[in-house]
């Protein structure tokens, strides 16, 4: 899938956290357009990290990097735990969650995953690694914002 081979010659695509977060994630949660659009729609959890590449490639040139929106999956219909397995492993949280500020203003935190092959408890420990970004709302933020 060629879908973003039409970025300009020597485009780059590297945003710092707080524009992740603060343009990129608030505008899709807010349901804006973005001027630019390069970051794409994927289903996480149903597809393998090995696939991200196919899917989110920007351009022509060697990427190990890749972003993505992709709607959280809840473990259950009720509650809050989010479902980050596979068919073929799952995503582990490590360490702490990084918190991301505009100035002095809390507007995101970032968390670290590592994609595990089979299943938990005995998964084995892969090299993928994935940055899970979300917003910091008040009480009264967008419903949607917490959905992806």
């Amino acid at each position: 899938m060629d879908t973003f081979s039409h970025v300009p010659p020597g485009f780059r695509f590297h945003p710092t956290d707080e524009e992740l977060v603060d343009y990129y994630l608030r505008k899709k949660t807010a349901s804006k357009p973005i001027d630019f659009d390069v970051v794409r729609d994927v289903d996480l959890y149903k597809i393998e990290p090995w696939d991200l590449e196919d899917l989110c490639k920007i351009g022509s040139g060697d990427q190990n990097e890749w972003y993505f929106f992709s709607h959280k999956d809840k473990k259950y219909p009720t509650g809050h735990r989010s479902n980050r397995a596979t068919k073929a492993g799952f995503w582990k949280a490590t360490g702490r969650d990084k918190a991301i500020y505009r100035g002095k203003f809390l507007v995101g935190m970032r968390k670290t995953l590592v994609f595990y092959k089979g299943r938990a408890p005995n998964g084995q420990k892969s090299d993928w690694i994935m940055h899970e970004y979300r917003l910091e709302t008040s009480e009264n933020g967008t419903p949607q914002a917490s959905t992806y």
